[in-house]
């Protein structure tokens, strides 16, 4: 069997939309894709958007391969779903990301491997039948197409009670291959909605608040006190920043901090978007402290950064923030400040498309 999960809105993806996050979003759903296989497929190759998966042996049970297609679809999506929720990233790519969607491809013939150094192959036929079968002249671009060498017979009327079958062909270098498929678009009503992650202290109180204006656009302060990659660039105390958790930053990521004594994790709790405005927070994983971020337009090239600095409602703790670590993390956060001056300097992005 071939299995053939493909992106639909790839190419008009990549095209209208800036590469590197492009790149990166199609990275983490074909990751996603391959981690939610659940039938012991294997990979043959990644095609840019899409992932050749095979395995070899008998006509495959086809409720089994529905429910591998179903797993990949609703995972998919609801990966998209969630990332539109949390994502930092106000750029086209990270915008557009939610249109995209999933067609599979499902093929029964002959192939077989081979091996070129460290490197598997796929030859036969069928693989050139079922990359063909990838351009058709179905409209919609989210369904699960079955070929006859496959399916011989009529499509079974009992996985789900919304399915409904159509029947059409492709004429290939192999002869005219039949097919049946189906749209998989209502499997997204059975997507339940995503949340934000509760990671923020829900009762807390202030304990220190410190500002700063830079001379700089809103995103480029933003990514500079925001991307967890630039921390120990610009925070006192960060020696290193590890094992950051995603590849575009959103609510939720998280990241080791190594300090010079010791280490935290600190994870994203909050963000919020205006184009003159721009607010996040995080919060250790003790949930012990919060550290919220605004970044407010002050002139058409000034940006004034607040830091407020919160603890949870805890008598003890307070006393003891007041009584010993009040001054000197005040003094910490007023050394970062000035140390953002010249990293903002070094960031240039391209700015944040009208809303």
């Amino acid at each position: 069997m071939l299995f053939i999960p493909d992106i639909s809105g790839f190419t008009r993806f990549v095209n209208e939309t800036e590469i590197d996050h492009s790149r990166l979003i199609i990275q983490e759903l074909l990751e996603l894709l391959i981690n939610a296989n659940q039938i012991g497929l294997e990979v043959s190759e990644i095609e840019g958007d899409a992932i050749l998966f095979y395995r070899f042996g008998d006509r495959s049970d086809l409720t089994e391969v529905y429910r591998q297609v179903e797993q990949m679809f609703c995972k998919f999506h609801s990966h998209l779903n969630a990332y539109d929720l949390t994502r930092f990233c106000q750029c086209k790519a990270c915008m557009s990301a939610v249109s995209l969607s999933l067609k599979v491809i499902t093929h029964y013939g002959e192939f077989t491997g081979y091996n070129v150094k460290n490197f598997s192959k796929l030859i036969g036929r069928d693989i050139i039948v079922a990359h063909q079968l990838l351009k058709n002249d179905i409209i919609e671009h989210e369904y699960w197409l079955v070929t006859k060498q496959l399916l011989p017979g009529d499509p079974p009327k009992d996985l789900k009670q919304w399915m409904k079958w159509d029947s059409g062909s492709k004429q290939t270098e192999s002869g005219e291959i039949g097919f049946h498929y189906t749209q998989l678009g209502e499997l997204k009503k059975e997507i339940p909605p995503g949340t934000l992650p509760q990671l923020a202290i829900s009762n807390k109180i202030k304990m220190l608040s410190l500002s700063k204006e830079y001379e700089t656009d809103i995103i480029s302060l933003f990514h500079a006190a925001g991307d967890f990659n630039y921390r120990a660039r610009w925070r006192e105390g960060v020696k290193r920043v590890e094992t950051a958790n995603h590849f575009l930053p959103r609510v939720g990521m998280h990241c080791k901090c190594i300090l010079e004594h010791g280490e935290e994790t600190i994870y994203s709790s909050g963000y919020s978007f205006h184009p003159d405005k721009i607010e996040f927070s995080e919060t250790d994983d003790r949930r012990t402290y919060d550290i919220c971020y605004t970044l407010e337009k002050t002139s058409e090239h000034k940006i004034r950064l607040t830091i407020d600095y919160y603890l949870g409602r805890n008598l003890l703790r307070q006393f003891l923030f007041g009584f010993g670590k009040r001054k000197r993390i005040e003094a910490e956060l007023q050394r970062s400040l000035e140390n953002l001056t010249d990293l903002v300097k070094e960031i240039k992005l391209p700015p944040v498309p009208e809303q």
